[in-house]
């Protein structure tokens, strides 16, 4: 028989047993009212089955985009030694891949969530019967029956249809469930789960939730903390708390068992898991250093600028596209950029009195947690923010974060409750204290690749985010000098110059009238100094006179071109009254250490995405060959050089060389007993407002300002030299081995000459000396700017006639005297010939 005969006589019995099937309904159908109504039921609940099947699983997502899910990450941020410095996060997120996840864990989750996980093929029938039966039964209650979900059907909840409480949504969570299992295979839907399961105390995920618990990776943890975590999907807010731990420990030990009976443990392991106690962790704000506060807060701007905020904005976004970020910040210098900058403004606001609260808060409402979601907080010595929940005349009462209430002691009289302060242990008590108004801002650079090794912007970034350090523009009154007296060597002028210590006014014109301009504190002008002299001791008149001879459009100019700001061509400028940031200021001195050579000042090395591709880097430079299939034989490949030449090496040299004299002898020598060679420049607004002091070395350059944030006077005293450069020194002392011993080095054709410090006159008897204040030092100049060799005409004519005499006398004693002692007759015509222009034609005396 063929096989379309067999195929053929197949047919003809199907249609056979069809007809008689049918003709038997049939009858059934005339016979039996009851079979009619049935079958009409029936039909009518295929239909309706298959429309809602329909209805729902047209706009369900596909589950195709489980094979490409990325789930929302944090950004991660490391320090310039690559250790993490804190990550932007709002949820606590890890993600792992499946072989990370432990044995225990895996059946510690199931053995809670759903032990036929394997075998199921993605909906547990048996389960959701008993979950029908559980809704049923608490209609009308109030209370949320039981999921009856599998692993499957929580991915499906989780990830592609939300946590809405309703039929439809369980009926679209099983429709999708059945799709995940024909996309994913069970390790793939594991991993999903575990995740992104949430477990409380903002986790998502086992990885997260082992470390906010326990403290813990996955890999380290005990039996019964596995099963901990596996109890918590069921209610991870109420047993994670202290007052539900009974019903957290027998949640526990219920699962520990269940992996006895499901052979994924022995009875005696469990035996020993389920003796041990929960063993949770407090609740912990933060595991990262906050001295980097500033620092990271800034980083933090400056990618949402680039990449935005959340998921919406894009796919490497700050909250969600889990960046590693690697900055340039060196945890030593940021511990000690925060511990110097603190000490100044306690020394200067330490003792001042209460000035008023941190904020306020409404105490008509719970105060407790208002405290919380202010995220205000301080880290200095065992100050805590509190806030006041009582007053009543001289007594009050503190509370804190935690709930807990305790008397408060000096109590200024402007304090009320609801004010939020700062205070600190005393007795069974708390005693206010006082955080200074003043505040400021502190950078340390590194001049050869512009990379920010720290920043300061106040005395703690949690009491506010406000960063003085890049946000608050001020005047940098004298630091800015250095750079008008570099646009005077540039004309032509050398250290040497002598420029008039007078004083000096210029009409402006009819609406403004006469401007005269004075030295700091009213000082009298000293006439005719070098300029030297008058970098050294910050004289206004004789900035304005070296502005004035360069052209103000060439000074401006300077300051433009090295990132200080862009200001009007006006003398006032040039002693520093337009605004501008510490970290300009910074950046500016900075290329003067790196010999006028500039780089942009970054905070951030590079970027990568959540794959570890560098999707952003400070530097761009491209090494052209470097990547060729095959070695060419040419010359080796080399990276271009980075940053750019904004001024003349030799003018920066020269600058900082008289800068090293403010510290030796000037306005900065508090700086002068750390023995190392430093160059700096003081600063004092007027008011004065604002302090300041710039400077470093050759390898680090630091700036800071203090001031109030509404500008005010600070004080007649108040002096850079007094209250910014200390802060400075500190910073150093801090970190003392951070900082080189090596002095800036000179560049090609700078000629150092021995000079008279005062008068800047040439010499060429003595030297310099270790004294701060030598007579004579050297001088850094230009090829042929130095001065020219000279002395006094009556001095070189007797030292000429000397000499002549000397020699005369020595022609005389050999023609006169001999072996033999003869005398010869022509020894007077001999000296007569002697050349008076010898000594000036063989080269002179000099």
């Amino acid at each position: 028989m063929t096989a379309s005969t067999k195929s053929e006589n197949f047919l003809a019995r199907a249609r056979g047993d069809l007809s008689v099937l049918g003709a038997r309904i049939g009858e059934r159908w005339r016979a039996s009212r009851l079979f009619r109504w049935l079958s009409i039921l029936f039909v009518l609940g295929v239909a309706v089955a298959l429309g809602a099947y329909a209805l729902l699983g047209a706009g369900l997502p596909s589950a195709d985009r489980l094979l490409t899910y990325q789930p929302p990450l944090p950004t991660m941020v490391r320090g310039a030694d690559g250790e993490i410095i804190n990550s932007y996060a709002r949820e606590r997120r890890v993600q792992l891949r499946f072989v990370d996840f432990p044995e225990p864990l895996i059946n510690a989750f199931l053995s809670a969530e759903d032990k036929t996980f394997w075998s199921h093929g993605g909906v547990d029938y048996t389960g959701l019967a008993g979950a029908v039966v559980d809704y049923v039964s608490k209609m009308g209650s109030g209370q949320r029956a039981k999921g009856g979900s599998t692993i499957t059907q929580q991915v499906a909840k989780n990830i592609l249809v939300g946590d809405e409480y309703s039929v439809t949504r369980k009926l679209k969570e099983m429709i999708l469930a059945r799709r995940i299992e024909g996309v994913l295979t069970k390790e793939e839907i594991l991993e999903l789960y575990l995740n992104e399961i949430p477990l409380g105390r903002q986790s998502f995920g086992v990885q997260a939730a082992s470390r906010a618990y326990f403290d813990k990776d996955v890999g380290d943890l005990d039996l019964h903390e596995a099963a901990f975590l596996a109890i918590l999907p069921k209610a991870p807010e109420r047993y994670s708390r202290a007052k539900y731990a009974d019903l957290a420990l027998a949640r526990r030990n219920y699962v520990l068992q269940q992996m006895a009976d499901n052979g994924w443990a022995s009875q005696a392991e469990v035996d020993r898991a389920t003796a041990q106690p929960l063993g949770l962790k407090p609740r912990r704000s933060t595991d990262y250093d906050t001295a980097s506060g500033y620092f990271v807060e800034e980083v933090r701007r400056r990618l949402i600028d680039k990449y935005g905020e959340n998921a919406e904005d894009g796919p490497n976004s700050v909250y969600a596209g889990g960046l590693w970020v690697r900055t340039s910040m060196d945890t030593e210098l940021q511990r000690a950029a925060r511990t110097a900058l603190r000490k100044g403004i306690m020394r200067y606001g330490g003792s001042r009195g209460w000035h008023g609260p941190i904020a306020t808060i409404n105490m008509d409402e719970s105060w407790q947690t208002q405290l919380i979601v202010s995220n205000l907080a301080i880290d200095y010595k065992d100050w805590r923010v509190g806030v006041v929940t009582e007053r009543d005349g001289n007594t009050a009462r503190i509370g804190f974060s935690d709930g807990e209430t305790y008397p408060l002691s000096v109590l200024p009289d402007a304090m009320k409750a609801g004010d939020v302060i700062v205070a600190s242990p005393q007795g069974d008590g708390w005693r206010t204290q006082t955080v200074p108004e003043i505040s400021g801002g502190l950078v340390v650079e590194d001049p050869h690749t512009g990379r920010i090794m720290a920043m300061q912007g106040g005395f703690d970034s949690r009491l506010g985010s406000f960063n003085r350090a890049v946000q608050a523009k001020r005047q940098p009154g004298s630091t800015i000098k250095p750079f008008v007296y570099a646009s005077g060597l540039d004309a032509g002028m050398t250290p040497a110059t002598q420029v008039n210590d007078a004083p000096f006014c210029v009409w402006q014109g009819a609406d403004l009238g006469e401007k005269c301009f004075r030295n700091f504190a009213n000082q009298r002008g000293a006439g005719m100094q070098t300029m030297r002299w008058g970098l050294e001791q910050s004289r206004n008149l004789m900035t304005i006179q070296i502005a004035n001879d360069t052209g103000m459009d060439n000074v401006t100019d300077t300051f433009r071109r090295v990132g200080i700001g862009d200001y009007e061509p006006y003398l006032s400028f040039a002693l520093g009254a337009g605004e501008t940031t510490v970290t300009r200021m910074v950046n500016a001195y900075a290329m003067l250490a790196n010999l006028g050579r500039q780089y942009d000042a970054t905070l951030i090395d590079y970027v990568q995405d959540r794959n570890g591709k560098v999707i952003w880097r400070s530097d761009k430079r491209r090494c052209e060959g470097c990547n060729m299939a095959e070695y060419d034989g040419g010359p080796m490949p080399r990276l271009p050089r980075a940053g750019k030449q904004v001024m003349d090496p030799a003018t920066a040299y020269q600058v900082v060389h008289m800068l090293e004299g403010v510290v030796q002898r000037g306005t900065a020598t508090r700086l002068r007993d750390l023995d190392l060679p430093l160059f700096g420049k003081t600063g004092t607004t007027n008011g004065p407002t604002n302090v300041w002091f710039m400077g470093g070395s050759a390898d680090l350059v630091a700036g800071v300002y203090l001031g109030f944030d509404q500008p005010r006077s600070m004080g007649g005293y108040a002096q850079g030299g007094s209250l910014a450069a200390p802060i400075v020194k500190d910073l150093i002392l801090e970190a003392k081995d951070r900082w080189p011993d090596k002095p800036v080095r000179a560049p090609e054709g700078i000629r150092m000459v021995r000079i008279d410090r005062r008068s800047g006159k040439r010499v060429f008897e003595g030297w310099p000396t270790d004294d701060p204040k030598p007579a004579i030092i050297w001088e850094a100049f230009k090829p042929d700017t130095e001065p020219k060799r000279s002395a006094n005409r009556q001095t070189l004519e007797e030292r000429r006639m000397a000499a002549i005499s000397a020699l005369r006398a020595a022609m005389q004693e050999r023609t006169t005297t001999s072996r033999s002692g003869p005398v010869r007759r022509n020894s007077g015509e001999q000296q007569q010939q002697i050349d008076d222009t010898f000594l000036e034609d063989q080269g002179g005396i000099y």
